[in-house]
């Protein structure tokens, strides 16, 4: 799924996205092979001004602490009891939870988190945990949602951009339709805009061989991993719309929509403008983020 072969780590909070995330982890890592890992860090807080303030804010941090450790014992006695054959740790650490999952990563083969849809207001806080992790994260992210807690047999859907799809993106997409059996749709989106025909221009264009082109560039870009995962069965899209709405299009009879990103940029929730948080905002099924690493093809 990813160039790390660690455990799947999920982030928990205890509330019913997280717990949905935390289920479908254990299902991916299973299949996969792997560990699973379940992981709480705190929020991040400003610091008391007083002393009677810290007093609190440490009275308050014992509470959460204690409530976080019978929540984790709980979501790892539920994960034991429906995959018994699953190696299952858990980690509670006192670190903001960003910066926790962001250094999991490292040795990780995926991150999940749970995931409400994201309204664009929340997605200019930049400290949002979802963003934070998805832009510094060094394995895929996914942010869960939907109401499957377990992976169904509707496809996989990869948006192919060729400026920020990198390998890691075509690789995470075929390796999970081919451990479960899936198919696969591969989308791009070019722009086909036509001037009126009256208009007068320099140059005649072909635009029925640039469609042509179109189809024939990913057909290309597709078939080193049609060769290297051949039980994977391969759909090609190529819409004439900008790449948020024509992967809407694909998303709503999938299970799960890989999209590239940019790279990592800590001004990444700022870009409203951008598929893969166009996605985060709307995407009803479980979204991966996965980086394009600098110089890579």
């Amino acid at each position: 799924m990813s160039t790390g072969t660690g455990a799947v780590v999920v982030g928990v909070d205890g509330t019913t996205a997280s717990r949905g995330a935390a289920r479908w982890a254990a299902a991916v890592a299973e299949k996969f092979g792997a560990p699973l890992e379940i992981v709480n860090g705190r929020h991040a807080t400003g610091r008391p001004l007083t002393d009677a303030a810290a007093a609190l804010w440490a009275a308050a941090v014992a509470a959460q602490r204690e409530s976080a450790e019978t929540m984790l014992k709980s979501i790892e006695e539920e994960i034991r009891g429906d995959f018994a054959s699953l190696e299952v740790s858990t980690l509670l650490s006192d670190e903001p939870v960003d910066v926790l999952l962001t250094s999991r990563s490292r040795r990780a083969r995926l991150v999940v988190l749970g995931s409400d849809e994201m309204t664009p207001a929340a997605a200019l806080v930049i400290g949002s945990t979802t963003l934070a992790v998805s832009a510094h994260s060094a394995c895929p992210v996914i942010a869960w949602r939907g109401s499957n807690a377990l992976p169904t047999n509707q496809p996989v859907v990869l948006g192919v951009d060729y400026e920020h799809t990198g390998p890691d993106a075509f690789r995470a997409a075929f390796d999970f339709a081919d451990r479960f059996g899936l198919g696969l749709n591969a989308v791009h989106a070019w722009s086909a805009f036509r001037p009126p025909v009256d208009a007068i221009t320099p140059y005649g264009v072909d635009w029925d061989a640039l469609e042509a082109l179109q189809w024939q560039n990913l057909l290309n870009t597709l078939d080193p991993w049609t060769e290297l995962y051949p039980n994977v069965g391969v759909t090609l899209f190529v819409e004439t719309e900008a790449a948020g709405k024509a992967l809407m299009h694909h998303v709503a009879d999938s299970q799960l929509v890989v999209v590239g990103s940019r790279g990592r940029n800590a001004l990444a929730g700022a870009l409203l403008g951008s598929t893969s948080l166009n996605l985060l905002h709307h995407s009803p099924v479980p979204v991966m983020l996965c980086h394009k690493v600098s110089g890579a093809a």
